[in-house]
C-alpha cells in the first residue's frame, strides 16, 4: 500500500469511528433511552473536562481514534461475516474495556460502572453498534473513494 493510500485509509477510518458515534453509538443509546431501558438521553453537550469540549465531539473524536484501531486489524479479516463479526466484537469489547478500566479510574469513577448489569448492557450495546457502524462506513467510503476526488 502506497503511503497515500495508507493516508487516505486511515483518514477514512478516523471519519467513519465519527460519524459512527453521531450515528450508531448514539442512535443505539437514543432507542435505548426510547425505551425507558436508560435514563441517559443520546447527544449530551455538558462540558468534558479538562478542556470543557462538548461531551458529544469528545466521544465522536474518540469514535474517530477506535476507528484507526480498527481500520489497522479490520484486514485480518475476510470481507464476510466474520468482517462483520469482528466489528461488533471489536467495537463491543475493546472501547468498552478501555473505558472500564481506564478511562474510568483517570476521572476518579468506579471501575466498569460499579458492575452495574444496566451499565454494562448499555455499553456493550452503543459500542457494538459504533462497531458495526464504523466497519459499515468505512466500507462504503473506500468503495466510493470518497476523499480521492
Amino acid at each position: 500500500m502506497t503511503q497515500k493510500a495508507t493516508i487516505s485509509r486511515f483518514t477514512l477510518a478516523f471519519v467513519a469511528g465519527f460519524i459512527s458515534v453521531l450515528v450508531f453509538h448514539q442512535g443505539m443509546l437514543a432507542l435505548l433511552h426510547a425505551i425507558s431501558f436508560v435514563p441517559r438521553a443520546p447527544y449530551s453537550t455538558v462540558p468534558t473536562q479538562p478542556l470543557g469540549v462538548p461531551q458529544i465531539l469528545s466521544s465522536a473524536f474518540w469514535g474517530g481514534i477506535w476507528g484507526l484501531v480498527w481500520a489497522t486489524i479490520a484486514p485480518r479479516f475476510r470481507q464476510d461475516k466474520n468482517y462483520w463479526l469482528a466489528a461488533l466484537l471489536f467495537g463491543a469489547i475493546a472501547p468498552t474495556l478501555v473505558a472500564w478500566f481506564i478511562v474510568a479510574p483517570l476521572k476518579g469513577q468506579a471501575i466498569a460502572g460499579g458492575w452495574k448489569l444496566l451499565g454494562i448492557v448499555t455499553a456493550l450495546l452503543v459500542n457494538g453498534a459504533w462497531g458495526v457502524g464504523t466497519a459499515g462506513l468505512l466500507r462504503f467510503f473506500s468503495r466510493n473513494q470518497v476523499f480521492s476526488r
